[in-house]
């Protein structure tokens, strides 16, 4: 069952639901490490990076289970396993979120260095530079991140030469438990940051200016303070059905989502042409009038996402006239190019620049997912496409998209597992 059968050419229309973010619900499942009290977290995605974090923490002590659809019980830890297992961290880029967390609470960590997509270099200097500024000792020997605090960790004051997601997160939980106030400058202002705070601060902790670019953490002995959590809806779910939709000449409602969270995409779909209409949880898209040729540079939020501009490509691949992507994030985020030119696109990479000519239709082929989003992005071809395109590697799709196949379904398209 790991491949998805597409047969193009079916405008999509309907209503559909969007599921809780994957990356919050990450971030949101490795602060949990820092309770002493059962936490439920609700809104969280049936998905495999989810199911493999669930396994990660649950082997160094914890016990998540699932109590509803997407619902999820945690209890922490009372004493944790200190090796985060090699052959579950390979599969998963967000388990480096592990290490702040739990050499916060517990003094010493040991986590395998991350896998996941092989979209470019995520260097873990950021979150070298974070903890060791609040005091932690951490090497790296034969694979591992090894990690200890001598004593206590200490608040700093923390500059970001990038406003790395993965950094800001792993310094904010770690400053929670440190003593004194913690300074996170050109932190990541992403929305997935402000959940985590909301969430910290929800069982106890003391985070201030999540969303901006300068965080302040005041550390507490301890987080005693358990309950219910929401994660929010996924933006990037979100905008892939968006763009499915635009590529379609389709009309499709979503249901489940923070329209400002979606603004940078929305922009650029109105400018192709599109029109979106924002509702306070939803949001509309109504294409069919001809699209314009645009022009994406990605960018930290709340510029324009990376993990949006693969799918961009698919659909901008039939417009008429010349677009260009500049790739400002991951140097391998182009991978997908030379798969949407099997089914007859025309796109030249240049380094970190994509030339995008428009053809006048894509023909359904064999092709293959080299990670999520480019997995996401040959969904949009194949449904643009003439004919039935097979797309291999669905496992990359799994990671990150709930129940995809059932939710287009049901807004017209033939799609099916094979």
């Amino acid at each position: 069952m790991n491949e998805i059968v597409i047969t193009g050419g079916k405008p999509l229309r309907g209503r559909v639901k969007i599921s809780g973010a994957k990356n919050a619900s990450l971030a949101i499942l490795c602060a949990t490490i820092l309770s002493r009290e059962i936490v439920i977290l609700e809104n969280i995605p049936d998905i495999s990076d989810v199911r493999v974090m669930i396994e990660i923490i649950n082997s160094m002590g914890a016990r998540a289970t699932w109590v509803g659809a997407d619902a999820l019980e945690v209890v922490p830890p009372e004493q944790v396993e200190f090796e985060a297992p090699y052959h579950l961290v390979k599969k998963l880029r967000a388990s480096n979120l592990l290490l702040g967390p739990v050499l916060a609470r517990f003094g010493r960590a040991q986590v395998a260095l991350p896998g996941g997509c092989n979209i470019g270099v995520r260097p873990m200097d950021l979150h070298f530079k974070g903890l060791a500024g609040l005091g932690a000792e951490l090497v790296m020997e034969h694979g591992y991140v090894k990690g200890s605090v001598p004593g206590k960790l200490r608040g700093a004051r923390v500059y970001l030469d990038f406003p790395s997601v993965g950094a800001t997160e792993n310094i904010m939980m770690a400053a929670c438990l440190a003593e004194g106030q913690t300074l996170i400058e050109n932190a990541a202002k992403e929305p997935e940051i402000v959940d985590l705070a909301n969430f910290l601060n929800a069982i106890g902790a003391r985070v201030r200016g999540a969303g901006t670019d300068v965080i302040k953490i005041d550390g507490v002995p301890s987080l005693e303070e358990g309950g219910r959590y929401s994660v929010i809806p996924d933006r990037i779910e979100a905008g892939t059905f968006m763009v499915a939709a635009a590529a379609t000449g389709g009309d499709v409602t979503l249901e489940n989502v923070i329209p400002t969270h979606l603004e940078p995409l929305s922009a650029k779909l109105r400018e192709a042409n599109v029109d979106v209409y924002e509702g306070e949880d939803t949001l509309r898209v109504c294409a069919g009038k001809e699209l314009r040729p645009i022009d994406i540079k990605t960018m930290p939020y709340p510029g324009f996402p990376t993990d949006m501009q693969s799918q961009l490509m698919a659909m901008l691949s039939t417009v008429p006239g010349t677009s260009i992507i500049v790739e400002n994030i991951f140097e391998n985020r182009f991978m997908v190019a030379n798969e949407l030119k099997r089914m007859g696109a025309r796109i030249k990479v240049e380094g970190r620049m994509a030339v995008i000519e428009g053809v006048p239709a894509l023909h359904g082929a064999q092709v293959k997912a080299t990670d999520l989003r480019s997995g996401a992005a040959l969904i949009v071809a194949g449904l643009m496409a003439s004919g039935e395109t097979e797309i291999g590697n669905a496992v990359y799709i799994d990671r990150g998209y709930h129940n995809l196949e059932n939710k287009l379904s049901s807004l017209g398209a033939a799609i099916w597992r094979k």
